[in-house]
């Protein structure tokens, strides 16, 4: 018996039925195009209305991937082309969150892999790929960026291919389809010299390359949970592919969870996905991406299961965090004067409240200390966290990030990742000698015909921490640096630590024009005049190796012929400003952020400085 799945889908403003459903994942190294290309396929398909003013890259609505232009979580959208609906995920580029792809890739039924016409395959391309060809899935490659004065198609799909090999795919893989385009125009087409002013090419690339889902309404509800979602009045959300069967709103179903353990709950919500909206259900079918609400501590890789048929898919596995800090309540003088959440207790709840959703991360209660060491994978993973909570109102103190060492047969094992770097070949001597210092292995050297050099290193992950801001140093703002995970590998020992000591205030009070005018020949201020300080703080980069304790308060001495006016003729030169990533990697072991609404400061983590030279002596 032929039966037709009741999903909805948008053409020309209406709703109607249809019978097929495609899954596919955009996948890429950051910066590729993946949300520019999603956006051309929601614009050119019928998901807006005419009179509806749709800016760019609409599916990274959360205030922080606009503001930086990148794609944090994972999201799902729909649309509609001919008969099919085409669910379509919007995946993360950055390695911190490859969390969200490993776990994307195993609900979609391809992937689109996003190259850059002129730059080729970067480590994340690399992962991404590797994924999906684990998961027996048969790629289609999109070459962007075509339009680049360097652009170089051919040459990047040898590259491809060549990484395709590398990653053992089997022969129906590597015969995969080719698709050449310019996202943000919304072109695309077979070849590189015929492009068409649409993304049909690519649709019917997919309809080829892809099956429709196949099941039956029969079978019995099988649902694996690759996602997780928060709503205020609903608690924990689940999302997942229906692999088998239907599932509907209000039915008592059965949880197998991943250590093997079943319960039984009720379906309170069902959602499906129709343009970018979630639309509530009644009923949903075997292939849809579906988000149900219901259980309050479901987590990743539990299988739902009709409730008389028991039958679990294997357990996800999640890559484990390879970098943690301390949350610390904030203990120092300008406590609580922009926060509004200031206690342990603030924080833990936080903190749990995170941890609802995002599943690369780990959180332990510090003994004998106020706070909790957090685990994630990257700095910036971490550094996201910390700014969503800063804007929320939270105030705390955040360590040095430390990596997560583990031990195998006696020996100590530590993260180490692939870095790849552009710069003009004159810096190159720079760089390597820079990395090498933190250990890194140079494992790759060439130059292109412009004159820059190509390098790839492979380097312990706590060698690179505060390496961005040497690295742009170095390389004048003209370098490209590109890191991704690469395996766990023997300790490496000892790496050099901050070349640069601190400036510290010894006085609580407002700095003082004089006397940062005098302070300038010492190092590099981090502060401005009439800002508030306090005994501790750090002001400035000292120009030696060791820190040193300043007065910035101190006032200019009047006499009878010098009056404070002539204090106006002071020239200072524009301090140094640290965004919180910056800050992070910049700190020490015995130093702390304070991270407040209003502020990022930096602080020893003894304030006193007759404390800090006794504990230090």
């Amino acid at each position: 018996m032929y039966f037709v799945v009741i999903s909805l889908g948008i053409r020309k403003g209406l709703w109607f039925y249809m019978d097929k459903i495609i899954n596919i994942a955009v996948v890429a190294h950051v910066d590729a195009g993946k949300s520019t290309l999603v956006d051309a396929l929601l614009k050119q398909n019928g998901v807006f209305k005419a009179h509806e003013e749709v800016g760019e890259l609409i599916m990274d609505s959360d205030s922080i991937e606009k503001e930086r232009g990148i794609t944090i979580y994972s999201k799902n959208c729909s649309i509609k082309y001919k008969d099919y609906k085409i669910n379509i995920v919007d995946t993360p580029g950055h390695a911190d969150f490859s969390s969200e792809v490993e776990r994307v890739i195993k609900t979609v039924d391809t992937v689109v892999l996003i190259v850059d016409s002129s730059e080729g395959p970067m480590p994340q391309t690399r992962f991404v790929l590797k994924k999906a060809l684990e998961q027996n899935l048969k790629p289609i490659l999109f070459i962007n960026k075509i339009d680049k004065k360097d652009a170089r198609p051919t040459e990047v799909v040898d590259m491809t291919f060549n990484l395709f090999m590398e990653l053992n795919a089997t022969d129906e893989q590597l015969d995969f389809p080719i698709v050449y385009g310019v996202a943000k125009d919304g072109k695309c087409g077979l070849t590189p010299d015929k492009m068409e002013d649409t993304v049909e090419p690519l649709l019917e690339t997919i309809l080829h390359q892809v099956d429709a889902f196949k099941g039956s309404e029969t079978d019995p509800l099988q649902l694996q949970i690759s996602n997780l979602d928060y709503d205020n009045f609903l608690g924990r959300l689940g999302i997942g592919r229906i692999t088998k069967g239907s599932i509907k709103n209000g039915e008592t179903v059965s949880l197998a969870r991943n250590d093997g353990k079943i319960e039984s709950f009720r379906i309170s919500k069902l959602f499906v996905t129709e343009g970018i909206n979630r639309v509530e259900k009644e009923i949903a079918y075997y292939g849809d991406i579906v988000t149900i609400a219901g259980c309050a501590d479901i987590s990743i890789g539990d299988t739902i299961c009709a409730k008389d048929h028991i039958e679990p898919l294997p357990p996800i596995n999640i890559e484990r965090p390879t970098l943690s800090m301390n949350f610390l309540v904030n203990n120092g003088p300008f406590a609580g004067k922009s926060g509004k959440f200031l206690t342990s207790r603030h924080i833990k709840e936080r903190l749990e409240r995170e941890l609802q959703t995002n599943v690369g991360l780990q959180v332990e209660e510090l003994p004998n200390s106020d706070g909790y060491k957090v685990s994630g994978r990257g700095e910036l993973h971490l550094s996201i966290l910390l700014e969503n909570m800063r804007r929320e109102g939270y105030e705390l103190c955040v360590s040095k990030p430390e990596v997560l060492t583990e031990m195998r047969d006696g020996k100590k094992y530590e993260p180490f990742e692939r870095v790849i770097i552009n710069c003009p070949g004159e810096y190159q001597g720079t760089v390597i000698n820079d990395l090498q210092e933190r250990k890194a292995m140079l494992e790759v050297v060439s130059t292109t015909d412009e004159g820059y050099s190509h390098l790839e290193f492979s380097a312990p992950t706590r060698g690179l921490i505060g390496y961005r801001s040497a690295f742009i140093t170095n390389t004048k703002g003209e370098g490209i640096m590109v890191r991704s995970f690469e395996d766990y590998k023997p300790y490496v020992g000892e790496i050099q630590r901050r070349k640069n000591g601190v400036l510290v205030s010894m006085e609580n009070g407002k700095a003082l024009g004089y006397s940062l005018w005098n302070l300038e020949d010492r190092g590099t201020l981090i502060i401005e005049p009439a800002t508030d300080v306090y005994v501790g703080m750090i002001i400035g980069i000292h120009n030696r190796d060791n820190d040193l304790d300043v007065n910035p308060c101190k006032n200019k001495n009047l006499t009878n012929t010098r009056s404070s006016g002539a204090d106006e003729a002071i020239a200072l030169t524009k301090p140094k400003k640290f965004t919180l990533e910056e800050a992070l990697e910049f700190i020490e072991d015995d130093e702390y952020v304070e991270v407040t609404p209003d502020d990022i400061r930096l602080r020893k983590a003894i304030l006193d400085p007759k404390m800090r030279f006794r504990f230090n002596r």
